[in-house]
Order: structure tokens, then sequence, then C-alpha cells
């Protein structure tokens, strides 16, 4: 086990870091420029903010977001139909012993980010992030 890894594997070598940084770039470039010929997915923008690799790189999980967050049930479902081809153009791009299996999952992080910003904004927080006047 590599000395930077923790004993459960859960903390991100720099090697699984960097090939699903590669794997990202690819999936990203292949929608972006049109390369799977399905309606859903030349209609959506779709951005690829994370890919996390299995230990042994042999799973990919491709965290996905279609643009505004719109269909994205129709999006995953369009993904998933395509995965083998997809494998395929990520094995050409990046040169890895075994292409990795795909894995898409929707990017939960911006839902999150706005429910936790109208929780700030809420009378409640704002309350007690205003300075007290009396400890002054």
């Amino acid at each position: 086990m590599p000395r930077n890894e923790k004993k459960t594997g859960q903390s991100a070598s720099p090697r699984k870091l960097r090939v699903g940084e590669l794997v990202r770039h690819a999936v990203a470039d292949i929608l972006s420029q049109g390369g799977v010929h399905d309606p859903v997915l030349e209609t959506h923008l779709i951005t690829v903010p994370e890919v996390r690799m299995s230990p042994d790189l042999k799973l990919a999980t491709v965290y996905v977001m279609p643009l505004g967050g719109k269909d994205e049930k129709l999006v995953l479902a369009a993904l998933e139909q395509h995965k083998r081809f997809l494998r395929g153009e990520v094995a050409r791009r990046v040169n890895l012993k075994y292409a990795p299996d795909l894995r898409f999952r929707i990017d939960e992080r911006f839902a999150e980010a706005e429910r936790i910003e109208k929780l700030l904004r809420t009378p409640a927080v704002q309350k007690d992030l205003e300075p007290d006047s009396d400890q002054n």
C-alpha cells in the first residue's frame, strides 16, 4: 500500500487523482465535440466536474451535470446507453493498462451549495450572524 494512503483506502493517491483528471478531460472532450450521436446528449450541454477512480483504477465514477440541471434522468440514461462507446473512446485517449468501466452519477454539489446558501439567508441564521451589541 502506498505511504500516502490511509489504511481504509479512502484517501486519493496522486495516481488516482491524475488518472481521474485524465478520464474527466477525455469524457468532457468527447461530449463537447459531439462524439456521441444521441439526440439527448446533442441537445444538452453537460459539464463533467469530477471523476473518482477506484483504487485499482478499473472503475471510474463520472460525475456529470446538465447545464441548468434540466433533464438529469434523461441525460443519465443516455450516458448509460452509450457507456461502451465512451469507454472505448476513453481507452483510446488515456493510456492505461485497462480501460476503466464508467459509472455515471449526477453531481449533487451544486444543489447542496444552493441549499446551504438559502439556509444562510434565512432570518434565524442572519440574526445569529449579527454582531452582538452587548459584547462590545
